[in-house]
């Protein structure tokens, strides 16, 4: 599995850097971030510059086939 680092900046919260990221608020995704990045949550809400974050990369979801049932 890729996984991209993040260096904080100024401001970022794992939220912003996860919406940036992955342009979606799932609570999965951010779930994944925090398993991917131990002790991070403890910074709090509002990250200090400089920490690296890893981003992992995310499992794609399932295509699922449509029928049709009328023409």
């Amino acid at each position: 599995m890729a996984m991209l680092t993040y260096i904080t900046k100024e401001g970022d919260t794992v939220d912003s850097i996860t919406w940036r990221q992955y342009q979606t608020r799932a609570g999965s995704v951010l779930e994944n971030v925090l398993s991917a990045n131990p002790g991070l949550a403890d910074y709090g809400p509002v990250l200090p510059p400089g920490i690296k974050v890893k981003l992992p990369e995310l499992p794609q979801p399932a295509v699922h086939k449509s029928v049709k049932l009328w023409n």
